[in-house]
């Protein structure tokens, strides 16, 4: 059964020559959105600072936050792209990522090869690729070109191609930073329509975006993010205002989790906080 659990996990980056004066770090905190710390000799940025939930077939959850508050490191959390440091994330069932649409093609290889490379990264058989190709092929429209580089292909071909290869094959989770907009305006009622149906097939939906009404529209759930924490949390009919749910109980769908004292481990649902990392601020 798909399942995505995150219980506590904390993502950070390290950076390495930078000055620990405060005007530094304050300049670095309003670039990034994390909170800005040491780890022995090194600075870091926690992009992601005890966040938990747990989702279920059925759910589609809504990231909502400015610019630096972590949805899109939560989103590359989930795809398996940044391994947190510490708590723990459970991911069960295949990932459809579109978080980047073009991410992982190779230029010099032709359309064909780079569908046949996704479908072998997806762990299907030749046959399952050819029958990949056949459908991409059909949808973008892009005929001998799909024999072609990549790399001669204009931004718009490029796209098409990365949005029929990533909603060529049902997944149990999706993953999407904004809603996509692809092509002219007669290809983009396509993919609309092919996104729409790609994404009721899927059991689960993740959604990053600025547009309030949006995440209203599409998504049961949401998590309001700042500066890689859970600022709220509530449960929402799709197209209706949402309804507020009890916060403060960690571990719970589409809920906050609840602040501990720092180095405190071993309780249900936790995991250790390192207590050796000053956080400025």
């Amino acid at each position: 059964m798909a399942s995505v659990d995150a219980d506590r996990i904390v993502v950070e980056f390290p950076l390495y020559n930078v000055a620990h004066r405060s005007f530094k770090q304050q300049l670095l905190q309003s670039a990034t959105g994390g909170r800005i710390g040491q780890r022995g000799e090194i600075t870091v940025v926690r992009a992601l600072d005890q966040v938990s939930f747990r989702l279920k077939p059925g759910d589609r959850l809504g990231l909502w936050g400015h610019n630096g508050s972590g949805k899109t490191t939560l989103l590359r959390a989930i795809a398996g792209v940044y391994r947190p440091v510490t708590g723990r994330l459970d991911v069960t069932g295949r990932i459809a990522s579109l978080i980047d649409l073009n991410l992982g093609m190779d230029g010099e290889a032709s359309g064909i090869e780079n569908i046949r490379l996704r479908g072998v990264l997806l762990g299907l058989s030749r046959r399952e690729s050819d029958r990949l190709i056949d459908d991409v092929a059909e949808f973008t429209e892009l005929g001998d070109f799909l024999s072609m580089p990549v790399r001669t292909y204009s931004t718009g071909m490029h796209m098409r191609l990365g949005f029929a290869i990533s909603t060529a094959i049902d997944a149990d989770i999706v993953l999407m930073d904004e809603w996509l907009s692809v092509g002219d305006a007669d290809f983009q009622k396509r993919a609309q329509d092919r996104l729409t149906h790609f994404l009721a097939r899927s059991k689960i939906l993740v959604l990053a975006s600025h547009s309030e009404q949006l995440l209203k529209d599409m998504c049961t759930r949401m998590i309001h993010l700042e500066h890689g924490r859970i600022q709220a949390a509530w449960e929402q009919t799709p197209a209706q205002a949402p309804v507020a749910t009890e916060p403060g109980r960690a571990g719970e769908i589409g809920q906050a989790p609840v602040a501990t004292e720092p180095g405190r481990a071993g309780e249900p649902g936790q995991a250790p906080v390192p207590s050796s990392v000053g956080w400025a601020g």
